[in-house]
């Protein structure tokens, strides 16, 4: 019988088996940014509502529909993090990071929050992995950012992953393209809505979903043919450095996110086998974030992978983690006195470092054995009365079924060096 309480909609939790997958995968990217020098940054999950405002666009779908904003009870406008890449420039700016070595290469993860119509894949409590190189304007960086996350996908086993590149040109050369794009979308069929945003963001057109709308955008100027000089030098070496990494991608023009932030290199991992929510992760540069929220001119790069489409991909390409057995030793007592005894014997294991566990509650043979078996221990140690009178233990080989008396003094190690040879 359950309680009467359930999780919030659109929340996501992860229990095993399928938490043994996101573990793997979390692990795998922190094994992953580690090795490329990104140092972890610990944030918190809530953050002045401006910054996002500011930051993210209050234009986008993120700010004016999605967040979860609320006033604490000093009265101030506080809002869950919808995406990490805001706070962690701030982070960076506020603890004087970029003052140091450049650029800052830093990685967080955790969970996001955007009030969306719950499906499968797209929740509103959602977890993420995410990586930022903060003041640099190599395009090196760029390709660094986006060969890690590939390498990340390769690593869980992910076949199927495609990337889309583009390049959303400078503060330069984008009002160019904008007024084009304006001109261009004035004269399409569209909703009142939709007519208000191509005042306001027209590039948020071009990422509008509706059969309806994509069908009219066909002939719609790219944005890579009105690249000014610097921002397609940027992009050619971005494309080159790739190709040197084998590194497979597809120019997508018209690839936008869904972030006002993002300057000249964009991109998106997507996943076949998902569906609607084929978007696995992505990003981009983000020249004039910090003078958004207040801070120097300091370039940036960085990216932010969805666990759960992560988890849901290895899934589909059944390369789910298989959970491996949670301890290797498990303690049967038989009695009060051999349940102290084995209670002693695991927690020596446990500092000897062997993954031990026991049966508790007085259980009979029967019973505890069968707890052994679902434990997926290697070893079983079984203590009784006359074990105890004996100095020894009963240790079980569960896959065998082999058993043999061991000294109690010698347990621990007996154990290690038999785990040891398997």
């Amino acid at each position: 019988m359950s309680s009467n309480f359930q999780a919030p909609k659109g929340v996501k939790e992860y229990f095993p088996p399928q938490s043994a997958t996101f573990l793997a995968a979390r692990d795998a990217f922190a094994t992953a940014a580690t090795r490329a020098g990104y140092a972890y940054l610990e944030l918190p999950v809530f953050e002045d509502t401006r910054l996002f405002a500011r930051g993210v666009g209050e234009s986008t779908d993120v700010v004016s529909k999605e967040m979860y904003t609320f006033e604490d009870k000093g009265e101030r406008s506080i809002t869950l993090r919808p995406e990490f890449t805001v706070g962690v420039l701030r982070s960076v700016l506020e603890h004087g990071l970029h003052k140091g070595e450049l650029p800052v290469k830093v990685w967080a993860t955790g969970p996001a929050f955007r009030y969306e119509r719950a499906q499968k894949g797209r929740y509103r409590q959602f977890y993420q992995v995410d990586l930022e190189a903060i003041g640099s304007e190599d395009p090196a960086v760029d390709v660094e950012t986006i060969a890690l996350a590939w390498d990340f996908y390769r690593d869980l086993g992910l076949t199927r992953v495609s990337l889309k590149l583009n390049s959303l040109g400078c503060r330069e050369c984008r009002p160019v393209y904008r007024a084009a794009l304006q001109e261009f979308l004035r004269g399409l069929d569209l909703d009142e809505d939709t007519r208000a945003r191509v005042e306001i963001n027209p590039l948020r057109v071009l990422d509008d979903k509706r059969p309806e709308v994509q069908a009219q955008l066909e002939d719609a100027p790219l944005v890579t043919d009105h690249l000014c000089g610097a921002c397609k030098a940027h992009h050619d070496q971005v494309r080159e450095l790739l190709a040197d990494l084998s590194v497979p991608w597809v120019d997508d023009p018209r690839l936008v996110r869904g972030l006002d932030y993002y300057t000249r290199t964009t991109y998106e991992f997507d996943h076949p086998l998902l569906g609607a929510q084929s978007g696995i992760g992505g990003g981009g540069r983000y020249d004039g974030l910090s003078e958004d929220i207040g801070g120097p001119s300091l370039p940036g790069i960085g990216f932010g992978l969805g666990l759960d489409r992560t988890v849901l991909a290895m899934e589909a390409e059944e390369v789910a983690a298989v959970t491996q057995s949670a301890v290797d030793v498990y303690g049967v007592p038989l009695g009060e006195e051999a349940e102290r005894k084995i209670f002693g014997l695991i927690a020596a294991l446990r500092r000897a470092g062997v993954a031990a566990d026991m049966s508790y509650d007085g259980k009979k043979l029967k019973g505890a054995m069968r707890g052994a078996g679902r434990s997926g221990a290697a070893y079983a140690v079984i203590l009784g009365e006359r074990d105890i009178a004996a100095g020894s233990a009963q240790v079980k080989d569960l896959a065998s079924g082999d058993q043999v008396a061991v000294p109690l003094a010698e347990l621990v190690t007996t154990l290690k060096e038999r785990l040891a040879q398997r």
